[in-house]
């Protein structure tokens, strides 16, 4: 019953004609939808519909939302998905947004909680996805990412691949995949990238991918994520393993479409 009402929430959503004014904020602050063919081109405007009606956003810090903040953060984020099916993102239901770099307060410990490791203080920060929780972003940082994709940083993509992540109950890099060899496939190929990332970035030497991928293997799926979609050729020239089982877990083929 559940699934029927959304579905004919949905039908009756994606008969009315898309807003003319939210392609405007398409072409200005998401350059990746002008590389899209018109079939995906017009699959991403129903994505970006149905997530803007279906999850709850709030303007945090007196940021008034906007069509521009939704659309802008909806099409990033339903980028990911474009190829995948709609309900990986059932683990969505509020995006926070706030004008600027937000500080996080200190994490208290639990009554009956034992730490297991030092308590994180209070830091800045420009995203983040909460594991039981909403997606936290920080506007100014999704515009100016959205913008400027040649510079490989986008915290929408971050923070929403860290989402994907999470649907199997765990942040730990590996989302959930299609089969057994594309699990093997993945644990190969990653494990190898991250230690090997990890260990330049011990050593102070630069890599395509930001050393804040060393950080875990949970930050080093988000960090690929943004390489794969903002600088696909650039990946797939310096890592074509990675690439790879990226290119099969989001079924799209950015390098492909960006050199054509």
């Amino acid at each position: 019953m559940l699934h029927w009402l959304r579905s004919r929430r949905r039908k009756k959503l994606l008969r009315e004609p898309f807003p003319p004014g939210w392609d405007a904020i398409l072409r200005r602050n998401v350059p990746h939808f002008a590389v899209l063919d018109r079939d995906e081109q017009r699959r991403l405007r129903d994505l970006i519909r149905v997530f803007i009606a279906e999850k709850d956003w709030e303007g945090c810090g007196g940021l008034a939302l906007d069509d521009e903040i939704r659309v802008t953060i909806a099409a990033h984020a339903c980028l990911l998905v474009l190829d995948l099916p709609d309900e990986l993102y059932r683990n969505v239901q509020s995006i926070l947004v706030y004008p600027s770099t937000v500080v996080t307060p200190p994490r208290s410990i639990g009554s009956f909680e034992v730490p297991r490791a030092p308590q994180r203080g209070p830091m800045p920060i420009l995203g983040e996805a909460q594991q039981r929780g909403p997606v936290i972003l920080v506007w100014d940082a999704v515009k100016r990412a959205g913008r400027h994709p040649e510079k490989g940083h986008n915290v929408v993509f971050h923070e929403f691949a860290h989402k994907l992540d999470m649907l199997d109950g765990a942040a730990d890099g590996t989302p959930p995949l299609h089969d057994g060899a594309e699990y093997r496939r993945w644990v190969e190929v990653c494990s190898r990238e991250y230690l090997a990332l990890r260990e330049r970035s011990q050593q102070g030497r630069h890599d395509l991918l930001d050393a804040y991928g060393a950080t875990n293997e949970a930050e080093f799926f988000a960090v690929a994520t943004e390489l794969f979609f903002d600088r696909p050729k650039a990946l797939r020239s310096h890592h074509p393993d990675l690439y790879e089982v990226l290119e099969r877990f989001y079924r799209q083929d950015p390098a492909a479409r960006h050199a054509a």
